[in-house]
């Protein structure tokens, strides 16, 4: 584990950056990302001054919008005078976040790719970077996942998933992903995670590639394209489709501690 300095001393962020917190508490805080806007409104309001344009959670966030997740707003950010700014590696563009570090900012990259790191790198940003007591929602979204793992069978039962995250190219879920980390969770085997000959993250697979992996449900999430049930399950046809909320299998914050509930009930009611 990585040693701490002393309060108000530089701190280490998931990549091992040095981020300059400086003496004072962090009263100000811009999020580039989504679900970490949650996680910091649902544990401390009113620390968070700006957020992104797809920043939705929790309803009525009234802050300052700085712009989408790829295409920030740096000059507005800077105004905000956030003592922090928090990030993600996949999420955000490093250009962006070495532009805000330019202008003086200290800024916190996130890099989570299983349940485990989102855990305890959700711990790290909230009570090391912002300073704040440990939330109680951290403590559930655990205790919901391991209780999970107790359940036999597990709500996948085995069963072979392919999981499109975009179409028009069809995009799925490969290896070393958040999102396929908690589906293997469930108990689904998701053959584009597991294929040695497609390293990618999110391949892109043509339909009939999809379908000769014979799979056994196809999950179809809300984001980051919106399936629904008039857009997506008509591809394959005769192969249920588990349409799922997005933000339950893809955010890393207070949904984790339902997710494991919901993605189950959701991914047991596919439709033919």
């Amino acid at each position: 584990m990585t040693s701490l300095p002393a309060p108000g001393g530089p701190v280490v962020d998931d990549l091992g950056s040095t981020v300059p917190l400086g003496p004072r508490p962090v009263r100000r805080v811009v999020s580039l990302v989504p679900s970490l806007t949650e996680a910091v409104a649902a544990t401390a309001d009113g620390l968070l001054v700006g957020a992104t344009d797809w920043c939705d959670h929790p309803a009525g966030l009234a802050v300052t919008r700085i712009g989408g997740t790829k295409n920030p707003d740096v000059a507005r950010i800077v105004a905000l005078a956030p003592d922090l700014v928090i990030a993600n590696a996949e999420e955000n563009r490093r250009p962006d976040l070495d532009a805000l570090r330019a202008a003086g900012l200290p800024v916190w990259v996130t890099d989570i790719r299983t349940l485990d790191q989102a855990l305890r790198s959700l711990d790290r940003l909230l009570t090391v970077a912002c300073g704040l007591p440990r939330p109680p929602w951290l403590d559930a979204a655990g205790a919901a996942w391991a209780a999970l793992a107790e359940v036999r069978p597990l709500p996948g039962a085995g069963r072979r998933a392919v999981v499109p995250i975009w179409r028009r190219p069809w995009m799925v879920l490969g290896h070393d992903t958040f999102a396929g980390d908690l589906l293997r969770r469930l108990g689904l085997r998701l053959p584009h995670a597991e294929d040695p000959d497609r390293p990618e993250r999110y391949p892109a697979v043509p339909l009939p590639e999809l379908l000769a992996t014979r799979p056994d449900l196809v999950v179809l999430p809300d984001e980051p394209y919106r399936f629904t049930a008039a857009d997506g399950p008509e591809a394959f046809p005769g192969i249920p489709a588990g349409l799922v909320i997005g933000r339950h299998l893809t955010w890393y914050g207070p949904s984790l501690a339902q997710a494991p509930a919901v993605l189950a009930r959701q991914l047991g009611a596919g439709v033919e």
